[in-house]
């Protein structure tokens, strides 16, 4: 019986693979121009993502109809996802799948997913932060950042009970029912920071439900199921919700270089920098686009 191959091609595989010679390779993982990871000194490229990487390369390749987006929940961005694929009809695939910023990028990272918006932290943080978090994944040397809005996040709560939980002792109380987001996500992260400025336990609140979307958590409260939960005021406004403001916080794109010029990619972009996305961000409140489509970081500017 043959043997499987490997998930993994060393250098002299490459080498043979794409027809180059090893100092080209040696050259273009160094400089994250194909995805390799780099482990006990020696460059090993996965596979499956050095196949992608050939399509995604090619003039009008296999890969340029569609856009996969992964990572964290945010109603513009459905709602501007929804928009572009009504634009596209048949011509395209505009898909935009909420997992969380860790897993969006744990997929990002395995090529399952061609982009992945993330949020981690408040906003004057986030030009540290986000460059932080994403350099932990392997990949980290192909991507780069791009910033799509800003955002306001806070607590949500009915609207008949806003007064009331703007005490943070009454809503840390353990009679509180709290909804919250899953591990991993970035408003899972702001829960827990918001919880440590004032020294109370995430451990020590009452979780009533965990929620796997910004929609899922905010219907919990609006059918009573839960009484408050971390998210942003355009979904709160969206389910007539109270909503207690703690920070602004920034949105950020991460995507491969090769994808970053993407038609459909610059056509999201578009979207949010024109008269109809800011119109929309105005509707739906709680967001600033000033800076919509700005380079934040990529690999050579470490």
């Amino acid at each position: 019986m043959s043997e499987l191959p490997s998930a993994f091609l060393t250098v002299r595989e490459l080498t043979e693979y794409l027809h180059l010679n090893e100092k080209k390779i040696y050259v273009m993982a160094a400089e994250g121009k194909i995805p390799a990871t780099k482990l006990t000194g020696k460059w090993l490229f996965p596979r499956v993502l050095v196949d992608r990487w050939l399509l995604d390369s090619c003039h009008g390749g296999l890969l340029t109809d569609r856009l996969i987006l992964a990572g964290s929940d945010d109603p513009l961005l459905q709602a501007a996802a929804i928009r572009l694929t009504q634009q596209l009809r048949a011509q395209a695939l505009f898909s935009y799948s909420v997992t969380g910023t860790k897993m969006g990028l744990e997929l990002l990272e395995k090529g399952h997913a061609d982009a992945c918006v993330i949020h981690w932290g408040r906003a004057e943080e986030s030009e540290i932060r986000h460059p932080a978090l994403i350099q932990q994944y392997s990949q980290s040397k192909n991507w780069i950042l791009v910033h799509l809005f800003c955002r306001s996040q806070g607590l949500i709560v009915r609207a008949q009970d806003q007064s009331r939980f703007e005490d943070p002792d009454v809503a840390m109380h353990q009679s509180t029912r709290w909804v919250v987001r899953q591990q991993g996500s970035g408003s899972q992260r702001f829960l827990k920071e918001w919880l440590m400025s004032y020294s109370y336990p995430f451990e020590r609140l009452t979780v009533s439900h965990t929620a796997y979307s910004e929609r899922e958590m905010v219907s919990m409260i609006a059918r009573g199921e839960a009484d408050i939960g971390p998210g942003t005021l355009s979904v709160a406004k969206e389910f007539g919700l109270g909503f207690i403001p703690v920070c602004e916080e920034n949105f950020d794109l991460v995507v491969p270089r090769g994808v970053y010029f993407r038609r459909l990619l610059q056509q999201l972009f578009e979207y949010l920098q024109g008269s109809e996305g800011t119109l929309l961000a105005h509707r739906l409140q709680g967001y600033n686009l000033n800076r919509s489509g700005r380079l934040i970081w990529n690999a050579d500017g470490e």
